[in-house]
């Protein structure tokens, strides 16, 4: 594919592609309910000619472009649920649905691979394999990319490739980083259990509220002191439940959390350390503390070959090139590389909020771009692999 060529494409493209985003934008869909987004994506794709495969979930999307010559399969990602926000832009394209909003800018990644597949079918003649698209339901909830795996989406793929918008990088940039990217979620849940009694008879009680409260300031040390200064973790109580009314000191109160690390070896040791801090805490006041932990989504980790298909894709379109900084949010994009090699990159939106605001905008100039940009990624990949 030539590249000056490719883009130019994309930009006659583009007018499609702010009215399918846009329509999108409009009419957003939470995770698992994405029915409309499902209809209107097969319906771009099928009119185009693009091959759709069959795909055993109620939602989602999955189809192929196939190149002239046979070769191995690479596989282009996108996420397509919205968030419960309500919108606060003021756009005449704001969400039409009360309480839901594409604010973190699923709709864009959708219309950009929509943008890469069709510039893809344009140049099957080139390709020297099979590019196949996942339009993945449930990312915000993390459910979504275990279930098309579960459905076989990945069966014959060799590389995956994704992205998320960036509102701080400038529309035309790029970021790009080997290793971790994002970071792993997990959950966690401190009962902490003293002895129930009146208020104003506190030294008959165990009060669960104070050592719990200690717990809170003690959790921070988990970090601060129990992990290499080398590495990075988040350790954050986010709930804080007990009693029910004003003169009665509780039997129990309860601490819900996230962690959020990077690396596989610090995320296993948090479920001991957290209990051994909460435990030691609660034990100096006579209470117990006990922890359950929930296992998320592992941390978002760039295989290096892969990014460099990407970094050549995205100078040979003269898109401007940073290095990646790491997020410690989550994207369960990361079950796509725990079977296969990946790239998730971060694409440049000139947006005015962070992800998840009721006023996150983003810059529709980024649709060329992105789409320009996955298309020649995926040549790229089946060139490489193909050896």
């Amino acid at each position: 594919m030539n590249p000056e060529r490719l883009l130019q494409e994309a930009e006659e493209l583009k007018p499609e592609l702010v009215r399918l985003r846009r329509d999108l934008h409009r009419h957003p869909e939470l995770s698992m309910q994405e029915v409309e987004t499902t209809r209107k994506i097969r319906e771009v794709l099928s009119g185009a000619g693009i091959r759709l495969l069959p795909l055993d979930l109620p939602v989602g999307v999955l189809a192929e472009v196939e190149g002239a010559e046979p070769g191995p399969t690479v596989a282009l990602r996108a996420d397509i649920d919205a968030l419960p926000v309500t919108e606060e832009t003021g756009l005449p394209f704001a969400s039409e649905i009360p309480g839901k909003m594409h604010a973190c800018g699923h709709d864009f990644h959708t219309a950009a691979i929509v943008g890469a597949a069709l510039l893809l079918k344009r140049h099957a003649a080139e390709l020297k394999g099979t590019v196949r698209l996942l339009f993945q339901p449930a990312e915000e909830k993390g459910t979504g990319a275990k279930a098309m795996i579960g459905a076989g989406v990945l069966q014959g793929v060799q590389a995956i490739f994704g992205m998320h918008n960036k509102p701080e990088l400038p529309v035309g940039t790029v970021g790009l980083a080997p290793g971790p990217l994002m970071a792993s979620v997990d959950g966690f849940k401190l009962a902490v259990t003293g002895k129930g009694g009146h208020a104003a008879i506190p030294d008959a009680a165990i009060d669960p509220i104070v050592a719990a409260s200690a717990i809170v300031g003690g959790l921070q040390t988990a970090v601060s002191r129990s992990i290499s200064p080398l590495d990075s973790a988040v350790v954050s109580v986010c709930s804080f439940h007990a009693g029910s009314t004003w003169n009665v000191i509780p039997d129990e109160a309860v601490l819900d959390g996230t962690v959020r690390t990077f690396r596989p070896e610090v995320r296993q040791k948090l479920p001991e350390l957290l209990q051994r801090i909460a435990g030691g805490i609660a034990a100096g006041y006579g209470a117990e503390a006990r922890l359950t932990w929930f296992a998320g989504i592992p941390s978002v980790t760039n295989d290096s070959e892969a990014v460099e298909i990407a970094r050549g894709a995205a100078q040979a379109l003269n898109l401007q090139v940073t290095e990646a900084r790491r997020s410690t949010g989550g994207e369960d994009f990361a079950h796509y590389q725990e079977q296969v090699p990946g790239c998730f990159l971060w694409m440049g939106t000139s947006g005015t909020e962070e992800w998840h605001h009721p006023k996150f905008t983003l810059n529709e100039d980024a649709l060329a771009p992105g789409a320009a940009l996955f298309a020649l990624t995926a040549a790229h990949a089946l060139d490489r692999l193909r050896g």
